[in-house]
């Protein structure tokens, strides 16, 4: 644990990083009257004009200092889903709740099962289903930084309803309960065992189903969230998965590296992409069209809103286009190597 003097001078210099622009995104809409709301959270929406029968649905978490149309005006989702066919919900903290804007990834009431922001977006996603007659058995999760944290945290807490998440960023579940953890876990200070990050997962709920796929994706020059969180979500993981710590495959190309972990049937359960030169933020590729260049989205030539889509069967690799996904469809479905 640092110091309380360390803890407060890192804390005043997250506090001095700029707030995000806002800029439109005129796609979304509000999700109203969407439950109780006990984390007090804004919802957003946006539902392809000609939508077919049972679409999926994407949640897409964003970070702190941005705000629902910040994220989606930078990461594409909507755009992705009004050609693709699918729904996306942007949950959205408040001031009032936290005056960065994060979600509160490191509040035990906010992640816990059935309470606070957790149940609040649980809520949001069961009214987004039941209005719009979406897949029950294809919804998916992602976040950036603390969004990507409380990614984390919706896979841990609601097994069953998920199919699988993309964590940008991020941090472990139950990582930290108090903000001086917090900002700790996020310099890579403290970061519990792999057998007991695997026990706070495995006691988030009483799921005994399948439990969902994760990719996690973080840069190696991340200085806001040490890189040590991303083999550390891995390893969280990798439990429930029951996979052996070495990867199955590993792939490069460049900066990027591709570590994937499969179980015994041969399903793609857990996969780490590592941008070695990159910082804190998602990795973009605006050639692509769909993403937008801003703070704390990083234009490297890598698309992760595309090859998070391509791997949940939601986007297709175009003629003679290079991806890392090496293996298309639902993960549910089962992708087995070409």
């Amino acid at each position: 644990m640092r110091s309380l003097a360390d803890t407060l001078r890192r804390i005043k210099g997250f506090r001095s990083v700029p707030e995000v622009p806002t800029r439109s995104s005129p796609r979304l809409r509000p999700l109203n009257r969407f439950g109780l709301n006990p984390g007090g959270l804004r919802a957003w929406c946006h539902v392809p004009a000609n939508i077919t029968p049972a679409p999926a649905l994407v949640v897409a978490l964003h970070g702190c200092t941005q705000s629902a149309s910040v994220y989606d005006h930078c990461s594409g989702w909507s755009g992705l889903g009004e050609e693709r066919g699918f729904a996306v919900l942007f949950p959205e903290q408040v001031r009032s709740n936290n005056t960065n804007l994060c979600f509160n990834w490191f509040n035990p009431v906010d992640v816990r099962r059935d309470s606070g922001e957790a149940m609040s977006i649980r809520q949001m996603i069961d009214h987004m289903v039941d209005r719009y007659c979406l897949d029950r058995n294809r919804i998916f999760i992602t976040g950036l930084s603390a969004g990507g944290a409380m990614a984390n945290a919706m896979l841990a807490a609601y097994p069953e309803v998920f199919t699988a998440g993309a964590i940008l960023a991020g941090l472990p579940y139950m990582s930290a309960s108090t903000v001086p953890q917090a900002f700790d876990r996020m310099r890579g200070y403290g970061l519990p065992s792999g057998l007991a990050l695997q026990a706070k997962l495995r006691s988030a709920s009483d799921h005994e189903g399948s439990w969902p796929a994760i990719s996690v994706w973080h840069g190696g020059g991340d200085d806001t969230v040490a890189p040590a969180n991303a083999r550390a979500i891995v390893d969280q993981w990798r439990g429930v998965h029951c996979v052996q710590s070495r990867p199955t495959i590993s792939q490069q190309r460049g900066d990027h590296t591709l570590q994937i972990w499969q179980d015994a049937t041969g399903r793609d359960v857990i996969e780490l992409h590592t941008l070695a030169a990159m910082g804190h933020g998602a990795p973009i590729d605006i050639a692509k069209g769909y993403e937008k260049d801003g703070p704390f989205f990083l234009d490297i030539g890598v698309s992760s809103t595309l090859e998070a889509a391509r791997a949940w069967g939601l986007g297709d690799t175009k003629p003679g286009e290079f991806s890392f996904t090496r293996m298309l469809g639902p993960w549910r479905a089962g992708r087995k190597p070409l």
